[in-house]
């Protein structure tokens, strides 16, 4: 997040004692501060929840709110430099491409790019290799090791519970549902998983060895090497400077003068939020809560999906769409998708609202994140241009359906069932037991039918954009940006910036306005907002509680060994969990496998 007021005190001098009147900060040079240690959200929608009640009314930074921010720094005449200081950003690989070109775009306007750090990693070497002042504290980290990454398979967990898997897919290289009934992954899932790390771990050495001017052999040969110290990352031309951090707010000070203007807010929105003195604060915020701003001048709707694909995640992300289409003042419309699929019921609601969307003429398109496959791709394909970075997985067309047949579960539980039939498939879903012979064949020939209407999406919307025959790239294939756009699944490299760039063309706006829906919110204003939408034809939309996987959660909260696992494998452990609810209540799916950019 942007730095805050309680920050360390040898970062804080840097901005401290600055605040300047408007008239005064013209006249000074400007050097925009940024600190990027949290996560950096699409969306900018802060969870909420009463059982953890605080009175935080800040909203995440968001990588909108960066993306504008960088790209007015890189035209501000006054603005000298940018300062960014980088350690454990939660930043994915499609976000860090793009930042590091709108860096190169401050660059090229003759302007400097400080990057401090205390960690070299994949991470810090991408951005720090846009800065022409990249700077490692001395005793820093040097984790330049290369890309890992691991996928759990809960076979032997799920026997444990009792809990059998009964899957059918779509496509071989659909294996979204393989980590449920597999100790490891299929051949093809094996396969494909190496060509997208293959291509993740050359754009990594292409660009850091283009932005550092090394040749590429060796930062390879660096990489390999193992751990190294500081000094030799510096040796290797990795780096520009050894500093510790107060030698480095003093070189930045004496390189603009005393009189620069340190701006840790520049072109930001308020991340603070309102304050919260008082319960007429609070009851202020819960009579205004969940009124929307009216926008009076044309504007460009940026507006985001950003998780899985739910009835009730996508029930505000519909809606704004709909009000976009309707709404005089926008002029067009950006769909940033970062999502790796889900249900294919809300894949087609969601498609739908943008279909009303392109009836209306306005342009619009499509900005990939970092994931936006099967189901995420579903909805990106109606789109007349679809941007994706280098690094942005995509593709995973095809069709998953599982039934978790908990019938062991509840022979441990001591619980027994007795049942009753009218109609000879009324019990397909029955998960006392797994699916029979002729029950698979319904199940399959239901998802052919969805797999059919997947492929007709994307054929009408891609049209003669493929490159070669749809079932060919299909089959559950998923593929980086780069190669989605050799094959046509994708229509150029890019990100939000030139998303938005490009609907403001279209839309013939100069100086657009875009603004970033729905509206980011803190966590404390999101226990007041109300699910309800403006609009009648939405009212079929509901929001719906999921039904906890209560045994699972259980096991895993009480289990010692999970509480001794680090926490990716906690969190892949609770999206587990969040599957298996998901299958529970759709019975068909589209969704990518658990791949995901280093």
């Amino acid at each position: 997040m942007v730095l805050p007021d309680t920050m360390n005190a040898p970062l804080a001098l840097l901005i401290s004692g600055l605040l300047l009147s408007p008239l005064a900060a013209a006249e000074k040079p400007v050097i925009a501060v940024y600190d990027l240690e949290d996560s950096i959200s699409e969306g900018g929608q802060a969870s909420s929840s009463l059982l953890g009640l605080s009175f935080d009314t800040s909203r995440p930074l968001t990588h909108f709110d960066l993306v504008q921010s960088l790209e007015k720094a890189a035209a501000d005449d006054n603005l000298k430099a940018v300062v960014l200081e980088v350690d454990q950003a939660g930043m994915g690989l499609a976000q860090l491409q793009e930042l590091r070109r709108l860096l190169l775009a401050i660059r090229a306007a003759e302007k400097d790019v400080w990057l401090y750090t205390e960690s070299l990693s994949p991470r810090t070497a991408l951005l720090g290799s846009a800065a022409n002042h990249f700077v490692l504290m001395p005793e820093g980290d040097v984790n330049l090791t290369g890309y890992y990454a691991e996928s759990l398979y809960f076979k032997g967990l799920l026997d444990k519970l009792g809990i059998e898997v009964d899957v059918v897919h779509i496509g071989d290289f659909k294996s979204a549902g393989e980590t449920f009934y597999r100790e490891g992954p299929s051949e093809p899932a094996a396969k494909q998983s190496a060509q997208l790390y293959d291509a993740f771990y050359q754009q990594l050495l292409t660009l850091v060895s283009e932005g550092r001017k090394i040749e590429k052999a060796a930062l390879e040969a660096f990489i390999n090497s193992g751990f190294r110290t500081p000094e030799q990352a510096r040796e290797a031309g990795l780096l520009d400077d050894l500093q510790y951090r107060t030698d480095f707010i003093a070189t930045v000070r004496e390189q603009y003068g005393e009189d620069a203007l340190f701006d840790r807010g520049y072109e930001l929105p308020d991340l603070d939020g309102p304050e919260m003195d008082s319960m007429l604060d609070v009851f202020s915020l819960m009579f205004s809560s969940g009124k929307s701003k009216r926008f009076r001048t044309d504007y460009i709707a940026v507006v985001t999906l950003d998780s899985d694909i739910t009835d009730a995640s996508i029930a505000p992300v519909r809606t704004e769409v709909l009000k976009a289409a309707r709404n005089d003042k926008c002029r067009g419309m950006v769909l940033r998708v970062n999502s790796p699929g889900g249900s294919a019921l809300a894949s087609e609601v969601l498609w739908e609202a943008t279909d009303e969307f392109t009836a209306t003429k306005k342009p619009w398109v499509v900005s990939m994140g970092g994931v936006a496959a099967s189901g995420g791709y579903y909805i990106a394909a109606g789109a007349p241009l679809i941007f994706a970075e280098e690094g942005t997985i995509t593709g995973s067309i095809g069709v998953v359906g599982m039934k978790f047949a908990l019938g062991g579960a509840m022979e441990m539980l001591g619980i027994t069932s007795h049942e009753f039939k009218r109609g000879e498939h009324a019990d397909i879903m029955n998960t006392n037991r797994p699916f029979s012979e002729a029950e698979r064949t319904l199940v399959t020939d239901s998802m052919l039918d969805i797999y059919g209407t997947f492929k007709k999406r994307i054929t009408d919307g891609r049209g003669d954009r493929l490159k070669g025959d749809l079932e060919s790239l299909a089959g559950g294939r998923v593929y980086s940006g780069t190669h989605a756009l050799e094959i046509g699944l994708v229509d150029k490299i890019g990100g939000l910036q030139d998303a938005i760039a490009h609907v403001a063309r279209e839309a013939g706006l100069e100086n657009a306005q875009a603004h970033l829906l729905p509206e980011p919110a803190d966590p404390f204003a999101g226990l007041f907002s109300s699910p309800s939408s403006d609009d009648e034809d939405d009212e079929f939309i509901r929001a719906t509680t999921a039904k906890p996987a209560a045994h699972l959660r259980q096991f895993l909260l009480l289990n010692p060994a999970y509480q001794a696992l680090d926490h990716g494998k906690q969190a892949s452990l609770r999206q587990l969990a969040d599957r298996l609810e998901a299958f529970q209540d759709n019975r068909i799916l589209l969704l990518a496998p658990e791949l995901q950019a280093p």
